[in-house]
């Protein structure tokens, strides 16, 4: 259902890198990137990512109760995008485990204070 998501960057050459080493967990590259913004999608097709500077030229600000969740194949896959995202320096929003009956998930933050999610349902 989802082609692709966008968030915005207060500094866009810092929040590429951060997301060209973690993308590669799902496999994705660039696939389009300008002065304002760089997108990634996983080699399948599958829905894309991108940061940009925002086009009304305003200050990137994150949306209080918005998050993305990244689809992961299992436990351990969660556990290596939870833990390369800290090691980029993203914050942490909650540590991988068992959410519910039927979900896996790790909560950061990225650079610029985008929620994010890395998921699997088990």
């Amino acid at each position: 259902m989802i082609q692709y998501v966008t968030v915005g960057t207060r500094n866009l050459d810092k929040s590429a890198a951060f997301f060209d080493s973690l993308l590669q967990e799902f496999g994705a590259t660039r696939v389009m990137e300008n002065e304002r913004m760089v997108f990634w999608m996983p080699a399948d097709g599958g829905p894309g990512l991108s940061v940009c500077l925002p086009f009304d030229t305003n200050e990137a600000s994150v949306g209080n109760g918005t998050m993305i969740a990244l689809s992961a194949a299992d436990t351990d896959h969660v556990d290596r995008i939870y833990k390369k995202a800290i090691e980029l320096g993203a914050q942490c929003e909650g540590k991988p485990g068992k959410r519910g009956d039927t979900s896996y998930a790790g909560y950061f933050r990225d650079l610029d204070g985008n929620k994010f999610n890395a998921i699997c349902f088990i």
